[in-house]
């Protein structure tokens, strides 16, 4: 089960980018300051992006393993008398 805090994490780290794209289409941030938020975004971004990728694979893993799973429940006995 995924831990909690890193769900949080990222939920803070997507609502920090978002904040910061907002500030960006504003247009009320000077030329530093909007470089500063423009740079974190995209570190943000790409953490965002590294996250869901390993995510992505759990589930994938996770599949796989039901999908195992539900194929050696479903293969029949071999009952065969000798």
């Amino acid at each position: 089960m995924p831990k909690k805090s890193t769900a949080k994490n990222f939920e803070q780290q997507f609502k920090e980018l978002e904040q910061i794209v907002e500030q960006l289409e504003s247009g009320e941030v000077s030329l530093d300051l909007g470089l500063e938020r423009f740079e974190r975004g995209l570190a943000l971004a790409q953490e965002l992006k590294k996250k869901l990728s390993e995510v992505e694979n759990k589930v994938e893993i996770i599949k796989k393993k039901f999908s195992k799973d539900l194929k050696d429940t479903d293969e029949p006995e071999d009952k065969t008398i000798i």
